[in-house]
């Protein structure tokens, strides 16, 4: 047998996947019998609008070691010997060193590193500041429902990362062959099996939180030594190289290699790896709000007569538009059908939010951050890598005070803001803790708020209806991405501190779970390869 990639099999909404073997038969010109296995390996929705919408499939077949085919084929059909891409790390064992290697932070990068070293056989210690899922959860939800703030343990630190509390999106532009590994590791751990073939795949955060425990749980039965609310809170650097971290101001353990996968909110960790000599640099990032809609609505303007349809899920988008005169892009991001809209402020006196929804996106709306490009000249004239921090801090401490003071978001509904009216009292939304009506052009800098009027005419016109007096914009979301890098050689160690591994978001590397995760599992490969030479 010889197997075959089909991409562009059809179908529409009243086909089922057991007509997929007789549509590949179809375009292979042979009879059923002749395809003898069929696997999906990706599905995606083809919803464009004023058409119907249609399911796009990728499958894997075996046919007859006779059979010849010639490429491409009419209708968009595409045809490849299919070869075994993906791949895993190497997991056989290694000699033990002195000291065990350290990982600092519990979201994507710092699991999958953990992971990595544990399967070599190396006696991980992980340490995470926040608490464990249990705790978390109760915090978040004394947050949310009471404005009551644990500033070790909320939406961005805790046991999972920022990612816990997400729509869990697994998409990535990566073409890693370590990519299909990770999400065979987290269809392991309890994700739903959709995510291997989905092309827009997603767990959500009630099944994430059962994902990152048995993933905790797999990674104590491997060695790893895990520590919840252990904050690194400094480091011993001695002629260059790092010698040992302190945990919670008073215990220092002796640690020479580590991997550092704090995420972007850690702005204490930060400040302490400028002060210990590590190199450090600002760089761009994005901020603006988060829009709401009715889920109704945009699976209306998405799927037009055919919304009701049992066969559909809650309807997505991405929008981008270019504002040449201000030399700004404005884009959706994050987007989260059937979702909420969450506070996930960590700090005493800073408002931030985010959005989340569940595996099965069942909400009342759909959310979605808008956001304008922030340039490193936009806060240029402050001093040092950190100043991207600073920035977009003095508009999440503008946010809190114009929401209240006690953690509500500003808010307005998105034709006022479009027309620059005074705030009026706002409908229905699904926010927590909760909002408060607001001029927004208050809380974030001029040019994001032109351009994000600018941008969201220009997406009514790609997206009819997404101006509507039903929406809103809660503010603001300022942490799509982070504004400091921290500079690494090519063997992944910091350029200053040898023996210090920076990945995943706060490093500035990386964004979401799958190029994190991947970041992660680089970090732990470049650690090994390094004890491996002796460095």
């Amino acid at each position: 047998m010889k197997f075959l990639r089909i991409s562009g099999i059809k179908l529409n909404l009243d086909e089922n996947e057991g007509q997929l073997k007789e549509k590949a038969a179809s375009v292979l010109s042979l009879s059923p019998s002749s395809v003898r296995q069929i696997t999906v390996i990706k599905k995606a929705i083809d919803a464009r609008r004023n058409k119907p919408p249609h399911f796009v499939y990728v499958v894997e077949v075996s046919v007859p070691d006779n059979f010849q085919f010639s490429g491409d084929r009419e209708d968009g059909i595409h045809l490849q010997e299919s070869g075994n891409i993906s791949s895993e790390p190497c997991f056989s064992p290694i000699p033990s060193f002195r000291y065990r290697p350290a990982v600092v932070g519990s979201g994507p990068a710092g699991l999958f590193a953990a992971y990595v070293l544990a399967g070599r056989g190396l006696p991980v210690l992980l340490l995470e500041r926040g608490t464990s899922i249990a705790k978390r959860k109760k915090d978040v939800r004394a947050f949310w429902e009471k404005g009551i703030l644990n500033s070790a343990s909320n939406v961005l630190f805790g046991e999972g990362g920022a990612g816990t509390f997400s729509d869990g999106k697994l998409t990535s532009r990566s073409k890693n062959p370590y990519s299909a590994w990770v999400k065979r590791i987290l269809v392991e751990m309890g994700a739903p099996a959709a995510v291997l073939t989905d092309a827009k795949p997603h767990i959500g955060t009630d099944l994430l939180e059962k994902v990152v425990i048995n993933l905790r749980n797999r990674l104590l039965a491997m060695g790893c030594t895990i520590r919840f609310e252990a904050q690194v809170t400094d480091f011993a650097v001695r002629q260059g190289r790092l010698a040992a971290i302190i945990v919670n101001g008073n215990e220092e353990i002796e640690v020479n290699q580590l991997v550092l996968a704090i995420g972007q909110s850690a702005d204490d960790t930060y400040e302490k790896l400028l002060a210990n000599g590590v190199r450090m640099e600002a760089k761009p990032f994005a901020m603006g709000l988060r829009i709401e809609h009715p889920q109704e609505l945009i699976n209306s303007i998405q799927y037009g007569k055919w919304s009701q349809h049992g066969k559909l899920p809650p309807a997505e988008y991405f929008i981008t538009a270019a504002i040449p005169e201000m030399k700004r892009s404005v884009y959706t991001f994050c987007m989260c059908p059937g979702g909420k809209v969450i506070g996930c402020s960590a700090f005493p006196g800073y408002v931030l939010i985010n959005g989340m929804s569940n595996s099965r996106r069942s909400g009342e709306f759909a959310n979605s951050a808008v956001v304008v490009n922030v340039r490193i000249e936009d806060f240029a004239l402050r001093e040092g890598p950190l100043a991207g921090l600073n920035f977009r801090g003095e508009w999440e401490k503008k946010a809190f005070e114009a929401g209240g003071g006690n953690y509500c978001a500003p808010a307005q509904r998105l034709t006022d803001f479009l027309q620059r009216k005074v705030p009026q009292p706002i409908g229905k939304t699904s926010f927590h803790p909760g909002t408060t009506p607001v001029l927004l052009d208050t809380v974030l800098p001029d040019f994001t708020v032109r351009a994000l009027r600018a941008g969201i005419h220009e997406f009514n016109k790609k997206m009819p209806g997404f101006i509507t007096g039903e929406a809103h914009l809660i503010g603001v979301e300022t942490r799509t991405s982070s504004p400091v890098r921290i500079c690494r050689r090519s063997d992944g160690q910091s350029e200053t501190v040898g023996g210090l591994y920076p990945c995943g978001e706060g490093s500035g590397y990386a964004g979401g779970i799958i190029s994190s995760a991947l970041d992660g599992i680089k970090a732990a490969e470049n650690l090994i390869n390094n004890l491996d030479y002796g460095l």
